[in-house]
């Protein structure tokens, strides 16, 4: 079998003036992949899983979740920094709300400014000094090659990642039973339970990509029993309130974890952090 790779432009990648939000959402990553593979102009596309919205798109599905790299977020900075040592109200360049709310919940005094543009161009944002730091993946940077322009890997007792953070999505059409055969060769198990534990906690939240809400789940095998650790956090716009909650259990039910998460977020007051 032989295959041909088909580059697109989407247009959360040609917008660059105006937040993710206003441009459509996590849809503005993958909608023009998704009508790409309904049309049968390609049989598979590949995103970032944080970028696809929880629910699946009509007619499509999830053939693989594979090769998550490292989920967390990390800080770019012209200078060696961390989260601690950098100045008062200091500039940081993000336009995720997930990422400012967690970020003024551990420093208040911080001012979040926005920033778009492609991963090169936000790394040398922060290399200029047009502020102080940039808050990016981890993941984005080091398949790059970018690595070494984290100054920090930010502790996830700070910083909870997007749902899905650091994994590859392989999508296709949910009757292409050839393409999903050839796919099943490349799924891996653990990270499609541990990232589809995150998705279901932010499914039942009922938020998206303005949604400040994080999530993280780690899992210790493939096999159906192998233990399953989540945690969730969900904070205020301002960061003056962070509701966290933890849930663990098997593969198996990786998906009712993330709900239970949900539900222990929701009796504690998460609906009104939510947009």
């Amino acid at each position: 079998m032989r295959c041909r790779t088909v580059k697109f432009t989407t247009s959360g990648d040609r917008t660059l003036d105006r937040p993710i939000p206003e441009v459509g959402g996590k849809g503005a990553f993958t909608r023009e992949l998704e009508q790409a593979l309904r049309d049968h102009l390609i049989d598979v596309a590949v995103h970032s899983l944080k970028d696809l919205p929880v629910e699946d798109s009509p007619g499509l599905v999830l053939g693989a979740v594979c090769d998550r790299e490292d989920a967390r977020d990390v800080l770019v900075s012209r200078n060696p920094v961390t989260l601690d040592s950098l100045p008062p109200r200091a500039t940081i360049g993000t336009s995720s709300a997930r990422r400012s709310a967690q970020l003024l919940a551990a420093r208040p005094d911080l001012r979040m400014a926005p920033i778009r543009g492609n991963v090169d161009t936000r790394v040398e944002k922060a290399r200029t000094g047009e502020y102080d730091a940039v808050v990016l993946a981890a993941a984005g940077l080091k398949r790059l090659g970018l690595g070494s322009a984290i100054r920090q890997h930010l502790p996830l007792d700070v910083m909870l990642p997007a749902p899905g953070q650091g994994a590859l999505a392989v999508q296709c059409r949910e009757d292409d039973a050839t393409t999903l055969s050839l796919l099943s060769s490349v799924d891996d198990p653990s990270c499609r339970g541990a990232t589809g534990t995150e998705r279901a906690f932010l499914a039942a939240l009922g938020g998206g990509c303005s949604s400040p809400v994080g999530g993280y789940a780690t899992c210790d095998g493939d096999d159906p029993d192998a233990h399953v650790f989540f945690r969730g956090a969900i904070a205020a716009a301002d960061g003056s309130r962070v509701i966290r909650c933890m849930a663990d259990g098997t593969l198996g039910e990786a998906a009712l974890l993330g709900r239970q998460a949900a539900k222990i977020a929701l009796s504690e007051g998460a609906e009104e952090l939510l947009p």
